[in-house]
């Protein structure tokens, strides 16, 4: 199901990285041709190799991106929320995607003609800024999965995801699990029983994790953690 824009949506969009450094008649002018896109839970919006039509930004929701590796494993590429862009290169090569993309939640995702942002391009070159700095933002979250992935244990991988979903200023606090407990799993290169180990670990620090959430006894214990799991797995790695 497809829709035009809000003024809500248009201020997302306009306050995403992909927008924030375009003068705001070239918002409004990618805004005008764009449209919002409705999808339920599970519902795909891509899959690996369709040929790429637009950029997404999500408006609400969580959007999983991933591949399907040739032994039938699902790998999870990234996670994508509300006011994060993802498909910019691809979309204005015309390409293929070398992902699929899935609403983890129901999700509401702004639709920018790719065609549309190209033409853009020609007429205002300087709009390219926006492109490379979204591109290089989305490089830096891979580099980081990938330090993650092979400097930190599963432990710590939990631990910093749950110290990104507090409040700011806080030293306890109860959070709502974004998205369940298989996608965490996939978004922290884990499988669901290690997720369950290290949940059990930080059990011990006073968090209890539910089936939609987490009470945290004491957040700068569960960062304490973190910057230790963090220091020893970099030791053990040099």
């Amino acid at each position: 199901m497809s829709m035009k824009l809000s003024t809500a949506h248009r201020q997302i969009a306009c306050q995403s990285r992909l927008f924030a450094s375009l003068p705001a008649d070239l918002c409004d002018l990618l805004l005008d041709a764009a449209h919002i896109v409705r999808l339920q839970r599970g519902q795909v919006l891509f899959q690996h190799g369709d040929s790429a039509t637009a950029i997404h930004i999500v408006a609400d929701g969580w959007m999983k991106l991933y591949r399907i590796a040739p032994n039938g494993a699902e790998a999870v590429v990234g996670v994508m929320t509300r006011g994060q862009s993802f498909g910019e290169p691809i979309a204005l090569r015309l390409a293929a995607y070398p992902v699929s993309a899935e609403a983890a939640t129901a999700c509401e995702l702004i639709a920018v003609p790719a065609t549309v942002f190209l033409e853009l391009l020609k007429t205002h070159p300087e709009a390219a800024i926006s492109i490379l700095s979204a591109t290089f933002l989305h490089l830096q979250g891979l580099v980081e999965q990938i330090e993650q992935l092979k400097a930190r244990s599963g432990a710590q991988r939990v631990a910093e995801f749950l110290l990104e979903l507090c409040p700011k200023g806080v030293e306890s606090a109860t959070v709502i699990l974004p998205y369940d407990k298989a996608l965490i799993a996939g978004r922290l290169g884990m499988k669901p029983e290690s997720l369950s180990r290290a949940f059990g670990r930080l059990r011990e620090l006073g968090v209890r994790v539910t089936q939609s959430s987490a009470a945290i006894a004491s957040v700068s214990r569960l960062r304490d953690l973190a910057q230790a799991e963090a220091f020893g797995a970099i030791s053990r790695v040099i």
